[in-house]
């Protein structure tokens, strides 16, 4: 029991590493974010029903969304427009635009 503690600690450990590392600029996010208002609103909140509002949404969720739009690993919904729009977004980039709508 206690090697499964010590093996979770040092997971969470790294996991929590990692995070920080993801961690962008909100400022420079706010920039590259300009055209996200155009489905997602200025202030992060859609003024489209089935589009999501971004405003104080979780960080590292954010990135992860990107990324999988990126991959064209997300499906559905408006998934074609978003493909579109994460495919020329670097790593920093996302990091960025998900450090700004968290900061919201």
């Amino acid at each position: 029991m206690k090697i499964q503690g010590t093996l979770m600690a040092a997971i969470l450990l790294c996991g929590g590493v990692v995070m920080n590392a993801q961690a962008g600029d909100a400022e420079a996010g706010k920039a590259k974010a300009a055209v996200c208002a155009a489905c997602h609103g200025a202030d992060g909140k859609a003024m489209i029903p089935t589009y999501p509002n971004l405003k104080g949404q979780n960080e590292a969720y954010l990135v992860e969304a990107l990324k999988a739009y990126r991959a064209k690993n997300r499906t559905g919904g408006q998934a074609m427009i978003m493909q579109g729009q994460a495919a020329a977004l670097t790593d920093d980039d996302i990091a960025n635009i998900a450090a700004f709508y968290s900061k919201l």
